[in-house]
């Protein structure tokens, strides 16, 4: 199964700029770009705050893909 995630909608959406949802959570600018584009999976405590700071749910900003596809 596949890591999804809505992390570039949702921080667009709320404003924000990969540098300063960076800031917020600790990690550099490039690794924002990685878990964007699925170049990279945060850990458990990366998501957790991600989905902190941009104010959402967990499973608003990462699913896994089921086998057949959707969400």
């Amino acid at each position: 199964m596949k890591l999804c995630n809505r992390l570039r909608d949702i921080r667009l959406e709320k404003q924000l700029t990969q540098e300063s949802l960076a800031d917020a959570v600790g990690v550099t600018r490039q690794s924002i770009i990685a878990i964007e584009k699925n170049k990279f999976i945060p850990s458990v405590k990366l998501a957790l705050e991600l989905a902190h700071a941009l104010g959402v749910s967990l499973e608003e900003l990462f699913w896994l893909e089921n086998p057949q596809g959707g969400k």
